[in-house]
């Protein structure tokens, strides 16, 4: 009964409690409801929100839509020289080993080296005593046959009047002229020997045979020299004038030929190593009779009158050869090329400060400058600094211009013009 009547007796309690649970999931239900509703009207308020201004300080060049800081330059017309930079070296007109003709015992030097001689200028000398005596015995011999061919001339002569007067045979009239004739021979060989003596002893005294500058010494006084030494006395180099050897592409020699053979004068200018110094200039002189199979080049030759000596033998040198020139070219600086899909283009600015690509065919250029034989006017302005992150109708901006336009502006218009002449700044009172 007990079990019966508390069985009964909770049965109304679980029926009053459970309703409970179905009141929790509605609420839950209504608070998922609200929190939709929420996120679609924020949703919708984020969608239709008025455009963000962006933020002071990120305009120009890192700003999204911003117009791009950029310099420009304007093409310009004027001449531009066609030039060929090839490598060279500086080859001299004469290299002379002095070696002596004759054997004996040098005496003197008479140089200093690094010594710039003329020629003619005295060198060396070597004893002249042995060919001193060579030559009066050769003149002794030259003497004693002369003697005897006059005697024979005397006796020819004497013969021959015998002969007219049938007092001496045929014969002995004969023998007579051979003999003549024996030491007439005779004496030539003496007076060969005498100018040999002659020459041997001006062999003693050595002097220069070309102008230029003497090298370092290769024998010393007081050692004997012979004409089978290999490195001889000394070595002279001329350096005034001097050439420079350079070879040009085959491609480059109709246009070269053309311009001499119209008698022009190609000018040649040396450079050091790093194209930065000029050393000096010069004209092409000639070029070879054939063209290097191997490396389908010609080689050209430059002659340069070096005078303050700047140019050296040996030297390795930049040759820039200017074969022509084009005149009132059209010019803008190197910077303003850009190469991409394009091909080789500039960005031109326009009136409403918006860049173009303008592809455009250049021509020859030098260390600033550059030709452009189609696709841009004189008076075009274009970038020429600033066109890395450019694209076609990017809006940019010249602040060069704008700073060059303030400092043109006159003192009292960029007064007025900033607000300075304000009847409130300057503390008046308004009419």
């Amino acid at each position: 009964m007990d079990d019966l009547d508390t069985r009964v007796g909770r049965a109304p309690e679980r029926m009053m409690r459970a309703p409970v649970p179905q009141r929790r999931r509605s609420r839950l239900r209504w608070a998922i409801a609200i929190l939709l509703i929420a996120a679609l009207i924020g949703g919708a308020v984020w969608e239709f929100r008025p455009a963000s201004k962006p933020a002071a300080g990120r305009g120009g060049r890192f700003a999204a839509n911003g117009p791009m800081p950029v310099v420009g330059a304007v093409a310009t017309k004027g001449d531009m020289p066609v030039l060929l930079n090839e490598l060279g070296t500086v080859m001299p007109l004469a290299t002379v080993t002095v070696k002596t003709q004759i054997a004996g015992q040098l005496i003197q030097v008479a140089f200093q080296e690094g010594q710039l001689v003329k020629e003619g200028d005295f060198l060396a000398q070597i004893d002249p005593r042995p060919y001193q005596a060579a030559l009066e015995q050769a003149q002794g011999q030259l003497a004693r046959d002369q003697a005897q061919l006059a005697n024979a001339h005397i006796d020819l002569n004497r013969y021959k009047k015998l002969f007219a007067q049938d007092s001496v045979a045929q014969q002995t009239l004969d023998t007579q002229a051979a003999l003549v004739q024996q030491l007439d021979g005779t004496v030539k060989t003496d007076q060969g020997q005498v100018d040999t003596a002659k020459i041997n002893l001006a062999y003693c005294h050595i002097v220069s045979p070309v102008t230029g500058r003497v090298g370092l010494r290769q024998v010393d006084q007081g050692n004997y020299v012979q004409t089978s030494d290999a490195n001889g006395l000394v070595v002279i180099t001329q350096l005034q004038p001097i050439d420079v050897l350079f070879t040009l592409p085959e491609d480059n020699l109709p246009d070269l030929m053309k311009r001499m053979h119209a008698g022009a004068t190609l000018p040649v200018v040396a450079f050091d190593r790093s194209l930065t110094r000029k050393l000096a200039t010069g004209a092409v002189a000639t070029l070879d009779n054939q063209i290097d199979t191997s490396t389908g080049t010609v080689k050209i030759k430059a002659l340069f009158a070096n005078q303050d000596e700047s140019l050296f033998p040996n030297q390795f040198v930049n040759a820039q050869l200017q074969l022509d020139v084009l005149h009132d070219a059209v010019l803008i600086p190197v910077s303003a090329i850009q190469r991409g899909a394009p091909g080789t283009f500039v960005y031109v600015i326009k009136s409403d400060n918006t860049v173009a690509v303008q592809p455009v065919t250049t021509g020859p250029s030098d260390s600033t400058n550059i030709a452009i034989t189609k696709g841009l006017d004189v008076g075009t302005k274009v970038v020429i600094d600033g066109a890395d992150k450019l694209k076609d109708g990017s809006q940019v901006t010249l602040p060069q211009e704008k700073a060059a336009d303030q400092q043109a502006e006159p003192p009292d218009a960029r007064q007025q013009r900033q607000g300075g002449d304000h009847p409130h700044r300057r503390g008046a009172q308004p009419e």
